[in-house]
């Protein structure tokens, strides 16, 4: 007998599987691929990360820091599985994505309430469900969560940063540094590659000038007001970015502070960082450097970075269309459809973004689930807490301006006695605040 089905095999849909098997109700977790794949995923693994390799900051006075203190204390799985296949990022966790999704998969598959059916969902449950369907919903989904909610999808672009292989980089220019010299190694968790002003500004031509992909018609629909080629604020491709002015990119992902080159022994104008992106530390991934060039083109003008010049692309960067549903007029702050106790939503869908994000709202939708399954009052976590102030924020932001929001202390309360005028005190405080909150809240309700 199935108790919930789960729809999305995605950070949210496998944290919310997980977690309402762990309360002992039996689950079915439906994942389309491989029988119907996205362009953005790359194998058949649940809760494999397209984008970046990273999960952020481990600091505790950093909002992803607070949020992963708050998720290791609920017991998530996906986060004990990304700690299992961690990789040098100085205060960051970043993973072996192979490894991390591979897993993930082990895990759910092994688990004796959990059924995973590789196939497409095209309706909508009428029993209990956990939709975690993520950004590339299929079409045929995307149109019966329409019909249900009687509102257009909300779109935006996101992109994907290219991976090179670390044998082509040429470490005579590039050097390995974290900024301001902040990790125990000698070397560094980063490759950077250095650019003098001249050089700054002769990429930044080629990239403006160069060739982008041309979106297809369906993705240039106007869907609910919003155009399709309306991009979220914090992952821009670099060639809008550019756009915006020529020094742009080199006061964000090029900026160079913290940094300088030994070559020389001073600060370059502006660098490229490199993170290592699995175990073998034989691919690394471009900081920042989402981007929606042709391949010919990001070949051509990425070759141009010092120390790039004859580097070879195991994966180039592209843009894929991520969904997220009008979540401050739908959602309840328990992750549940307003019209519908028993149908609840998780991930990137609602609005929340970042991969901590998802697996946050995965992990309540899953809790959540068993709770309505045994007739106790879902859970709304305080707005103190990070987990609290994400739902909180998807469900109550003004609709007009609605973006997907990320981690971040500026949607919590503000503090009580902000009387600490650093930045990491406030955060310190934040997050001291926000784990006393879920202390207090878990032992109401544990």
């Amino acid at each position: 007998m199935t108790d919930l089905i789960v729809i999305g095999g995605g950070l949210a849909g496998s944290e919310a599987a997980w977690q309402a098997a762990q309360h002992g109700l039996n689950v079915e977790l439906y994942e389309m691929r491989p029988a119907l794949t996205t362009g953005a995923h790359e194998t058949d693994y649940l809760a494999e990360l397209v984008c970046s390799n990273s999960l952020g900051s481990n600091q505790p006075d950093r909002a992803s820091g607070a949020l992963k203190n708050e998720l290791r204390r609920l017991g998530s799985l996906l986060l004990e599985c990304a700690e299992s296949a961690a990789l040098p990022a100085g205060s960051a966790l970043a993973v072996d994505r192979e490894y991390f999704a591979r897993s993930v998969t082990e895990r759910i598959q092994n688990h004796p309430r959990i059924k995973t059916i590789r196939k497409e969902a095209t309706e909508i449950p009428s029993g209990l469900t956990v939709i975690a369907s993520g950004p590339l919903t299929s079409q045929a989904l995307s149109q019966k969560i329409a019909e249900l909610t009687g509102e257009d999808h909300l779109f935006f672009f996101d992109a994907i940063a290219p991976i090179v292989a670390y044998e082509s980089i040429n470490m005579k220019t590039a050097f390995r540094a974290s900024r301001y010299g902040k990790e125990d190694n000698d070397e560094g968790d980063y490759i950077n590659c250095p650019l003098n002003k001249e050089e700054y500004y002769a990429f930044i031509e080629a990239l403006l000038h160069a060739e982008r992909i041309k979106l297809r018609a369906f993705e240039e629909a106007m869907r609910g007001g919003v155009k399709a080629g309306h991009f979220f604020e914090g992952c821009l491709p670099i060639e809008i970015m550019a756009e915006r002015g020529k020094d742009t990119l080199a006061f964000g992902p090029l900026r160079p502070v913290g940094l300088s080159d030994p070559r020389v022994g001073k600060r370059p104008f502006a660098v490229v960082q490199l993170r290592q992106d699995n175990l073998a530390g034989n691919l690394y991934n471009l900081v920042g450097f989402q981007t929606n060039l042709t391949y010919p083109e990001q070949k051509r003008v990425l070759q141009m970075v010092p120390g790039l010049e004859n580097a070879e692309f195991i994966r180039y960067g592209q843009m894929h269309r991520n969904t997220f549903i009008a979540s401050p007029k739908l959602l309840k702050p328990t992750l549940q459809f307003s019209k519908r106790d028993n149908l609840l939503f998780a991930g990137q869908l609602t609005g929340v973004e970042g991969y901590m994000g998802n697996i946050a709202t995965g992990l309540l939708a899953g809790w959540n689930a068993a709770r309505i399954h045994k007739n106790q009052k879902p859970l709304e976590f305080p707005q103190t807490t990070m987990l609290g102030a994400l739902c909180h924020y998807v469900t109550h932001a003004h609709l007009k301006d609605f973006q997907p929001m990320k981690a971040n202390f500026g949607i919590m309360p503000p503090l009580e006695s902000p009387n600490r005028v650093g930045k990491r005190e406030r955060g310190k405080a934040y997050a001291e605040r926000a784990s006393v909150d879920i202390e207090a809240f878990l032992s109401r309700h544990e």
